[in-house]
């Protein structure tokens, strides 16, 4: 099977042919000129001949370097130009963008970031799906999709850029802590346990200890602000609660290392990644403060 050659291979190529300096290429292309050096390097071993000569002052097609930028040129033009006539090219960015999201993130962090996206980007609309933490992404059709990895990721058809950490910790509603005091450590019996099933197979607790296992985080809070319990959740859906002074957090050393997650975005691989998907997850990587 040949090996397919990259179009951002040809592009970076031809460019150089045209402006005869990789430093003005490189400028053209807003790479570094280190970036334009290699590509044209990998088309060349691609290819099996040498496109351009290199001198200290000048930049001379080969014999096969004038041949391939003649039979590239004109359909690299007309590839992009088709490309760049499509409505949503614009200076604005338009049209539908399908969010899959998590069910925390969503809840918490989400309304806020698409208030402030649609303010800024009026012409963008949205059709956000709700989703479990464990979903087959190959199967479900997106634009975007936010999630935690708390690994690697198996599907290679997807992209993935990363947003920040998703750290874990143990709360409990001043109310409860005055009540019980503080526990001994994480298999402390003479306390009343709020956990995610993941967290008790992790720190291989008892089932039968734990009085509470709920596979929500946002329902766990809830209950914690009642005063029912110690529980793990993430940080950022203690946050707003902890800064209020609702709930308090708990220090557990001992038998205990905090569940660490990824936040990511993840988008598919194959094909043009639309300008709102692009721009959308710029801005949430501007704007978001996770922890």
């Amino acid at each position: 099977m040949e090996t397919p050659i990259s179009l951002d291979l040809l592009l970076t190529f031809v460019t150089v042919a045209e402006l005869k300096s990789f430093s003005r290429a490189a400028e053209q292309l807003r790479v570094a000129k280190g970036t334009v050096s290699r590509s044209i390097s990998a088309l060349e071993r691609l290819l099996g001949a040498e496109l351009i000569q290199r001198s200290t002052h000048h930049v001379d097609l080969s014999t096969a370097g004038v041949a391939l930028y003649e039979r590239v040129r004109e359909p690299l033009r007309t590839l992009r130009g088709a490309v760049l006539s499509l409505p949503e090219c614009d200076a604005t960015p338009s049209g539908l963008l399908k969010i899959l999201v998590v069910q925390d993130f969503a809840a918490i962090m989400l309304p806020a970031v698409l208030s402030a996206f649609a303010q800024r980007f009026p012409r963008v609309r949205f059709d956000v799906r709700i989703t479990g933490p464990f979903v087959d992404w190959s199967r479900e059709t997106f634009d975007i999709a936010i999630a935690v990895a708390m690994g690697p990721l198996k599907d290679s058809n997807l992209k993935l850029r990363k947003l920040g950490l998703s750290l874990a910790g143990f709360y409990a509603a001043p109310a409860y802590l005055i009540r019980r005091g503080r526990p001994k450590s994480l298999y402390d019996e003479e306390h009343t346990w709020v956990m995610h099933p993941e967290a008790i197979r992790r720190y291989k607790m008892k089932p039968e200890d734990v009085q509470f296992q709920i596979d929500d985080f946002l329902v766990a809070r809830e209950l914690l602000l009642t005063g029912a319990g110690i529980g793990m959740l993430p940080g950022f859906v203690a946050r707003a609660a902890l800064r209020q002074g609702l709930l308090e957090r708990v220090p557990i050393k001992k038998d205990f290392r905090p569940l660490q997650g990824q936040w990511v975005l993840l988008y598919p691989s194959s094909g043009l990644v639309s300008k709102r998907g692009s721009v959308f997850r710029d801005f949430l990587c501007d704007v978001l403060n996770l922890d």
